[in-house]
């Protein structure tokens, strides 16, 4: 990059000035930022040096094709120019450049999305709205912190000097654009400072932000020698890329900075994990793990990947190829040797040695993520609250790797006070009772829920612990699963319960008479529900409730049916099984009922009642109100006066 600054722009014949309008996010994130985004906000000058980086990755790349982009002008770099007379800071590259049209889409809008739906969702209180919106690269208008004004001048690479874009903003709610003769390619962006952000026109200010924040981006960063009118420029980075550097020479907080220069988050990451493969083939890799997750991750359209470069040549943002979707919340880049410079993202999915990669990447992150649950237990409860729904997705989609997810898995627990995810299966297996074979579980609509199923009573009155679920995912999952070191899962809900070795001869013998003893009533009982159930029986789960359902071990769970009808697929309608508590006073009485009527009208109130338990919707709801309003005015109404 020269030394030298860029001579003066001059206005092109047709200028043509014209003034837009923001598009309404950007006006929001606009007064979002200039009065509470950052609490530092020197942040905006890693923002704009990470996309004067991003614009000389892209014209590498555009090279391969076309070596005459960067002919007349072969080193890319940086240059900032720090004016405290005027009261300016430029942030000047010699990068790919923008066109009139991409300044007005570039510029005025966030081309990103779900992004109208965030600002839609974020709080009133200017605090909260900071901290969240910490999760958004914000970029370009991060200048808006500490100028008043800002005025961009672009020009594309291999576009004639006539084609250049002055684009400027006050961040009052419109830009204008117009044309301009610019003799260089690439893109100044001006900050005319506020009152009160003049300290960034301070040459040593801005040298110091330079190494704090952007010291190990891949391109030199240059700045006028210290000394009165010095028209000298040296380098002030180290303009080596961190992930090429051996780990021995990096320290914790220049990972911490990369990380920060990379994804644009505000915070510091979790933990990462920075490798180099040497043999078959060769790549190096550096993966981090986020504190916090963005507010599009549930988005499925929304961008995602690892940044890709071959030979350090930058390739892509976003190559979701490396990593498989459940994985997605990981950060960072990945510099293969091997792959050809001109490979696509079609290319991308179709070659073995992006499969290889993939497979190697998957490892690393599961294996950072068994070293944070084992070593620093706090933080993995932290990347658990944020990102264990979306690792669960691996259970279902990563079979290959399904042994290394299940211990990293987190539950709450009827042996826990609340309902905290902190269970893991090991913690598990080292309560289960002697005799038990099974790893129970029960799935309802909350965790409170669950914690309250009448399915689980039996277990928790004979002190053991159930994991409980109540995530949409969780039903999906637990259909993956068979067994975790040799222990079945089960669910509580449904079938038998499979006691095993924890019933003893008295139980069963207990159950056996219960059952003897019962059967003129389970049939009673089954003739008046009819078709709604496929059999009524005497209960080994119940303690405390009258009644429950259970549904048979390959019968689809309501909470599934449901999601599949939502989707428009018709699921089938299954029928559970009814199990009763003959020992509780509500069956007793339901027993001594000689009236046909009212007997029947009372078993259909027992099963309502149990299908409400599981969270079920009723078939008939205001039947069922009618069914409890007369059973209430029969128990309320005074008895008949005596003859």
């Amino acid at each position: 990059m020269p030394a030298e600054p860029n001579p003066q722009p001059t206005l092109s014949a047709a200028s043509a000035r014209e003034t837009h309008g923001f598009q309404a996010e950007v006006r929001e994130l606009l007064k979002l930022m200039i009065h509470s985004l950052y609490s530092h906000r020197e942040i905006f000058l890693r923002e704009l040096i990470s996309n004067a980086s991003d614009a000389c990755d892209r014209l590498r790349f555009a090279a391969i094709a076309d070596g005459a982009l960067l002919a007349d002008d072969p080193e890319l770099g940086i240059r900032i120019d720090a004016d405290p007379t005027a009261g300016t800071l430029t942030v000047t590259d010699n990068g790919i450049g923008m066109t009139r049209e991409q300044a007005i889409a570039d510029l005025g809008t966030i081309a990103r999305s779900g992004t109208a739906e965030f600002f839609r969702t974020l709080p009133k209180d200017e605090q909260q709205a900071s901290q969240l919106i910490g999760q958004f690269g914000v970029g370009f208008y991060s200048a808006f912190i500490v100028a008043e004004r800002v005025e961009v001048r672009s020009r594309k690479a291999g576009a004639p000097p006539e084609a250049g874009v002055r684009w400027e903003s006050s961040a009052d709610g419109q830009f204008s654009v117009e044309s301009l003769t610019l003799p260089k390619r690439g893109t100044a962006v001006t900050l005319h400072l506020k009152a009160d952000a003049r300290e960034f026109a301070d040459p040593l200010r801005i040298r110091g932000l330079i190494r704090r924040y952007s010291d190990h981006i891949g391109f030199p960063v240059r700045m006028r020698k210290e000394g009165e009118a010095s028209l000298e420029f040296e380098v002030v980075n180290q303009a080596k890329a961190l992930w090429t550097l051996p780990r021995t020479q990096i320290s914790d907080e220049e990972y911490r900075q990369f990380y920060q220069y990379l994804t644009h988050d505000n915070t510091d990451p979790l933990a990462w994990t920075h490798n180099k493969v040497e043999g078959k083939r060769e790549y190096t890799s550096l993966l981090y793990l986020p504190a916090r997750a963005p507010f599009d991750l549930w988005q499925r359209e929304a961008v995602r990947g690892l940044k890709l470069y071959v030979r350090r040549v930058f390739i892509m943002d976003d190559a979701e190829q490396f990593l498989p979707l459940y994985l997605r919340f990981a950060k960072g880049v990945v510099d293969s040797s091997d792959l050809p410079l001109n490979i696509s993202r079609e290319i991308l999915q179709q070659d073995p040695e992006v499969e290889a990669i993939r497979s190697g990447l998957t490892r690393r992150v599961l294996d950072l993520l068994a070293r944070l649950a084992k070593d620093e237990p706090e933080k993995y409860a932290t990347f658990w609250r944020e990102f264990g729904t979306v690792l669960k997705e691996g259970i279902v989609q990563d079979h290959a790797n399904q042994n290394a997810i299940l211990p990293l898995l987190r539950f709450a627990g009827t042996h826990n006070a609340d309902n905290s995810p902190s269970v893991s299966l090991a913690d598990y297996l080292s309560r289960m009772k002697p005799g038990q074979d099974r790893i129970y579980y029960v799935i309802a609509e909350t965790l409170e829920a669950a914690r309250g199923s009448p399915a689980i009573e039996r277990l928790k009155e004979r002190g053991l612990e159930v994991l409980l679920l109540a995530e949409r995912i969780d039903e999906w999952m637990m259909g993956q699963l068979d067994s975790y070191e040799g222990k079945r899962f089960k669910d509580a809900s449904r079938g038998d319960l499979e006691l095993g070795g924890l019933a003893s001869d008295a139980d069963r013998k207990q159950h056996d008479a219960r059952l003897r003893e019962s059967k003129g009533l389970l049939k009673r009982i089954r003739d008046a529900l009819g078709e709604r159930v496929t059999e009524v029986r005497v209960s080994e789960r119940l303690s405390e409730s009258p009644a429950c359902l259970v549904i048979g071990e390959r019968d689809l769970p309501e909470r599934m049916r449901r999601a599949l009808e939502s989707l428009g697929q018709k699921a089938p309608q299954a029928r559970p099984l009814l199990e009763v508590n003959v020992e509780h006073p509500l069956i007793r009485y339901l027993d001594g009922i000689t009236d046909g009527i009212r007997f029947a009208e009372l078993a259909q109130l027992l099963y309502d009642q149990a299908a409400l338990a599981e969270g079920a919707p009723l078939a008939n709801a205001p039947e069922y109100v009618q069914r409890l309003n007369r059973l209430l005015v029969r128990l309320t109404a005074p008895p008949a006066a005596a003859p």
